[in-house]
């Protein structure tokens, strides 16, 4: 079956999801393109001192052959315990090797097939069967020259899939992109096995400015008429602020991905991937950093990317490293001599103790120590909020959120903090209310701030990923009346808040709904389109026009072709079973779930729909059968206890 066979939801059903889904094609970008990849040495022949900076960076060094001038790690015979389970690392015949003594004392040795990172840490990644990479959970902290272990506070045995053998440590489906070039995954569906591609492991030149055979070309002479590419012989990208922001979130941000592995040069962000929102757990209420979020989604909060900034303007693009040291790196503009090339900034003294209330030189008197407050993330990599924001430890008990003046003075209280700033800024602007106020009282319950909500996702001034998340706090208070009232973001010009306000859309009227949403479907980024279309995964044919359907079709498959390149994950089978359920595709249903416990046992909402699903469609023995299994897995868990004690009235 081809996806031309398909005319619409119910022919899925017939044909089954998982056949559909398994005959997708994987490939992005598949038709013949004579632009190709060189590879970083090729570009070293006239680039020389960009190269040479690069090569040291933790862009060049992302991943790296298991070479004894890459390895940091002592592998002489050294010696890691933790929980009860023993690692030795040592050398063998040439190479590098791993022994694990589990506690259950299965022993087992794995060769390391390629190095991760550079510093603060390194990662060694083992391949535990042909082209399957995963991450191992001791590490090599670099400053201190000492093995530790990753996530110490947890017990993950070899069947957890969290075990660095599990799913959620694959090197292939969650990692690879951003540490090499051109990388696809290449996950086979039936065989369950990846053959991964790569132009070039570590992020090299290419993975920033595209396959550069046509501008080797370029160097010799020749001349394009090929309208992709600029003057240079690359494929042609904005010289702006959203040019470089797609060329850099890609990697640096908590998101979804939707393509196979790296998209094609100039693909814009929106088309490739689906950034977080502020969301419970990875954000705190005001937008502070929680999780490990990879500073995009901070970044857009930020009145510098209001105003033009890019990430170039303090990073070097080849080393990676700042521009400038210390405080020196804000006075690129933060001065009183400013920066022509953002000419609102107000003029003034910023690095003094005037402004700073600490004394000069001290920690306390670094930029970044108030408005970036830090957080550590794989055990000792520190990571900046770039947000960039004026601390509120007035709102900190409303908000439930930290603040850095008490992040670094932990024997004080937020009022204390508070007293201080309102002390030194006595006439201050900026201590009026905070989108977070509201936010922290959604998250609670948001039927109280519903007005509230709607009013954030409708103030411009306010970031497009706060108007966004604005909507999706709203999801669990949607009705027809507020499906309406949102109507007119769908036409926003930020696709973050088109994308939430298209699932807002679910309780509206089917015509409405369709009305509302099929513009959508037709000239929309990837990640609105499938938005949209999965708002409408339950409208019936016979409801809409041959148009539409034809329309909404196309939006399906391209929201079952995103689904198709990440059939690694247990995540995307929970997304297939819900959507089969959607369907009233049972047996696919139970098929997607059976999948997910396959992956990872621990998922206890797939067991609890497994069972549930087993019991109607094959009966109460069947059912008990599934659930036994189930607690050998989860023996406590409250939801398979209660369905057994269900199960046996």
């Amino acid at each position: 079956m081809s996806t031309d066979d398909l005319s619409y939801p119910k022919s899925i059903i017939a044909a089954s999801l998982y056949i559909f889904l398994s005959l997708v094609s994987t490939q992005v970008g598949a038709a013949d393109d004579p632009i190709e990849y060189t590879g970083s040495h090729i570009c070293a022949d006239c680039h020389q001192d960009q190269v040479t900076d690069w090569s040291g960076s933790d862009h060049g060094l992302a991943w790296t052959s298991a070479s004894s001038g890459n390895l940091l790690g002592d592998f002489d015979n050294s010696q890691f315990d933790h929980d009860g389970v023993r690692y030795n690392f040592r050398t063998n015949f040439g190479g590098y090797e791993i022994e694990v003594l589990e506690k259950g004392g299965q022993r087992t040795t794995h060769p390391v097939h390629s190095v991760a990172g550079i510093k603060p840490l390194q990662q060694y990644l083992i391949e535990t069967e042909g082209g399957r990479l995963q991450s191992f959970d001791v590490a090599w902290d670099v400053e201190k020259r000492q093995w530790f272990h990753l996530y110490p506070d947890q017990d993950l045995p070899p069947e957890d899939g969290l075990h660095w053998t599990g799913p959620y440590k694959n090197w292939n489906g969650r990692c690879a992109e951003c540490h090499a070039t051109n990388y696809q995954r290449n996950y086979g569906v039936r065989s369950g096995v990846y053959r991964p591609t790569t132009s070039e492991i570590g992020v090299g030149c290419e993975s920033c400015h595209g396959p550069a055979s046509k501008h080797i070309d370029w160097s010799d002479g020749a001349s394009f008429e090929d309208t992709r590419l600029d003057a240079f012989g690359f494929i042609s990208q904005p010289v702006t602020q959203a040019g470089e922001l797609n060329q850099c979130a890609g990697c640096h941000s908590r998101r979804e991905v939707l393509t196979n592995g790296t998209p094609p040069t100039g693909t814009d962000y929106h088309d490739a991937y689906n950034l977080a929102l502020l969301r419970p757990g990875l954000y705190e209420a005001d937008g502070q950093i929680r999780d490990e979020v990879y500073v995009y989604g901070s970044f857009l909060q930020s009145k510098m990317y209001a105003k033009g900034v890019s990430c170039t303007n303090c990073h070097d693009p080849h080393t990676a490293e700042l521009k400038a040291e210390g405080n020196a790196l804000c006075a690129q503009c933060h001065s009183p001599a400013g920066n022509p090339s953002f000419p609102s900034l107000r003029s003034a003294v910023y690095d003094d103790p005037a402004h700073t209330n600490h004394p000069e030189g001290s920690v306390g008197a670094q930029c970044k120590s108030c408005h970036m407050i830090e957080r550590t993330y794989m055990g000792i990599d520190g990571r900046r909020d770039h947000s960039f924001r004026i601390p509120r430890p007035d709102l900190g008990a409303e908000m439930d959120s930290p603040d850095t003046c008490t992040d670094c003075h932990s024997d004080q209280s937020q009022t204390w903090a508070a007293d201080h700033i309102s002390n030194w800024f006595p006439n201050s602007t900026h201590r009026g209310p905070h989108f977070g106020q509201i936010f922290a009282s959604a998250r609670q319950n948001p039927v109280p701030v519903t007005g509230g909500l709607q009013e954030i996702a409708r103030d411009t001034s306010q970031p497009g990923i706060v108007r966004a998340t604005a909507l999706y706090l709203l999801g669990p208070v949607q009705n027809p009346k507020l499906a309406n009232e949102t109507a007119d973001l769908l036409m926003d010009a930020d696709p973050l808040v088109r994308r939430s306000a298209a699932q807002i859309q679910q309780t509206a009227p089917v015509s409405d709904r369709i009305s509302r949403l099929m513009p959508l479907l037709l000239n929309d980024h990837l990640s609105v389109r499938i938005a949209a279309a999965k708002q409408l995964l339950d409208v019936q044919p016979s409801d809409m026009s041959r148009s539409q359907q034809a329309i909404l079709n196309a939006a399906l498959r391209d929201w079952q072709s995103s689904l198709s390149t990440k059939l690694d994950a247990p995540e995307t089978h929970l997304v297939l079973g819900g959507m089969a359920l959607t369907m009233r595709n049972f047996p696919a249903a139970k098929s997607a779930f059976s999948t997910v416990v396959d992956l990872d046992p621990q998922r206890a909402e797939a067991w609890v729909m497994l069972v549930r699903l087993t019991q109607a469609l094959d009966g109460i023995p069947a059912a008990q059968m599934t659930l036994d299994n189930a607690l050998t897995k989860l023996p406590s868990h409250p939801q398979l206890l209660q369905l057994k004690t269900t199960m046996r009235e």
